[in-house]
């Protein structure tokens, strides 16, 4: 019988988290349109349960053209009154209004998405021991907070970006004794 592995505490609740956790969370992402998806979700979960998202996830990349930055941004009204009847994904206007507007500030980014947030980067933070070792925010979370909301990004605040931050791997925030603590070094 083989031993599970050690995980970060909050990842061990559920399937869904354990998959997560183990597959895709601190992982580097460094497209555009992986970056603008994960930053919609921690947008989306904002006072909700990540579990929320999580299960709910396929549903949003289909109301959202998968992501899609050019064909988001150009969504309307009708989009809008489609996405708040579409019960598989969080309705709520002020969300899904932020989403295509932040998919039209994408589009005005010069150097794009990916490259913006990965200058905020921080590999060499020293390992969290426990949770409570975890911040809420950071330095760099807040300045890129304030860099995309001055590029005219919402639903963007410095504890959504920093959940960001974790979820494509701009910080490693497992803990010290996780197996996943590192993996993807080779990735960033």
């Amino acid at each position: 019988m083989t031993a599970e592995p050690v995980r970060c505490p909050w990842a061990i609740s559920t399937p869904l988290y354990v998959q997560y956790h183990d597959e895709e969370w601190g992982r580097p992402v460094r497209t555009d349109q992986g970056v603008f998806e994960r930053m919609c979700l921690e947008a989306f979960q904002s006072g909700l349960s990540w579990l929320v998202i999580l299960r709910k996830r396929e549903n949003f990349r289909a109301a959202f053209n998968g992501f899609d930055i050019e064909k988001v941004a150009g969504f309307g009204p009708d989009d809008v009154d489609r996405l708040m009847s579409d019960a598989g994904i969080v309705r709520n206007r002020a969300k899904i209004e932020a989403t295509i507007g932040n998919a039209r500030a994408a589009l005005e980014l010069p150097t794009g998405m990916a490259e913006l947030v990965w200058r905020y980067a921080d590999p060499g933070a020293p390992a969290p021991v426990t949770v409570a070792d975890v911040p809420a925010v950071t330095p760099g979370s807040k300045a890129l907070s304030k860099e995309l909301k001055a590029s005219g990004f919402r639903f963007v605040g410095p504890v959504t970006v920093y959940a960001l931050m974790q979820a494509i791997g701009l910080v490693d925030d497992h803990l010290a004794g996780c197996f996943r603590r590192g993996a993807w070094v080779s990735d960033r």
